[in-house]
């Protein structure tokens, strides 16, 4: 329960245990009566409370007609507990200050109330966005800052169908790899078979060259038709490198949510990027291969 509502009910539970008991009067010796007391007990009541009224013939029939005893109706008739005129203003005035604490108690829970409300409101927006995030998490890693080999240059990529896809392939490469080169052309081939065919299926190439300018020319020479990470902001992508295994080629297969579903590396040992294209196919020709986590081998 929030702190704030607590402290509401706190604060209702004194004014409460320190509310004095306001006086009776004939109305309510009469529901008293009819209610079940006895006349002894409210004899008891009066003398803790006192009485706050007077006593007349139509007020005494309705007092015998609720059951009154004819102790209770002397007693009462006696005046010893009969409060002044002084008194009966004074208790007027506490009973007033208690109706209007009473009032602000109830107000003070209602404005919480609709604070806690709000606040719940608010944390559900923000679970929402927070499970929007954490299942298109690729994406939201590298959005903004994607490029891609266009018409003889590198070009800024348009990444807002990729909030969709469901299967990433991060390919750690470079030019001055040879065995990165060797293998770049069969993967190209690869992909232009298998993208056109699995829309939810995208590769990223995250460089591994000493200069942006290495990387263009890798992209242009290979004729990369995948996206790539923008050469300046590679190094500041801890959550795409963090994937790296220790030397490349490298490709991992990622769900959406980041999930590793294939690696090149098993630990330290490298098993290459031909066991990562087997587990993607395997996923790929699986029924119902739209859960992915469910369908990585």
């Amino acid at each position: 329960m929030p702190r704030l509502l607590l402290s509401v009910i706190a604060c209702s539970i004194v004014i409460v245990a320190q509310a004095e008991p306001s006086p009776l009067t004939i109305n309510d010796i009469s529901l008293m009566l009819r209610t079940g007391y006895s006349s002894k007990t409210i004899l008891k009541e009066l003398a803790e409370r006192k009485f706050a009224d007077t006593i007349d013939s139509d007020k005494e029939t309705r007092l015998i007609h609720a059951g009154a005893t004819p102790e209770l109706l002397l007693t009462l008739k006696s005046g010893i507990f009969t409060l002044s005129a002084e008194e009966v203003a004074r208790a007027q005035e506490r009973k007033t200050a208690e109706a209007n604490r009473r009032a602000a108690v109830v107000q003070k829970s209602r404005e919480s109330s609709t604070l806690y409300q709000s606040q719940q409101a608010q944390q559900r927006v923000a679970d929402a966005v927070k499970q929007k995030v954490d299942q298109h998490l690729i994406y939201e890693l590298i959005k903004g800052d994607l490029v891609y080999w266009h018409n003889g240059t590198v070009a800024r990529f348009d990444d807002a169908a990729l909030e969709n896809k469901k299967l990433f392939l991060l390919y750690f490469s470079a030019h001055w790899c040879q065995p990165c080169r060797k293998m770049t052309p069969g993967l190209v081939n690869y992909y232009n078979d298998a993208a056109p065919k699995h829309p939810e299926l995208e590769l990223i190439f995250v460089s591994r060259d000493k200069s942006p300018f290495s990387m263009e020319n890798y992209m242009r020479e290979t004729n990369m038709p995948w996206p790539a990470l923008d050469y300046q902001k590679i190094s500041g992508k801890a959550g795409i490198n963090k994937y790296a295994g220790k030397g490349i080629p490298d490709l991992v297969l990622l769900d959406a949510s980041g999930k590793v579903l294939s690696d090149s590396f098993a630990g330290d040992q490298y098993v290459g990027p031909a066991k990562v294209l087997g587990d993607l196919e395997a996923i790929l020709t699986k029924p119902q291969s739209s859960d992915v986590a469910q369908a990585a081998p």
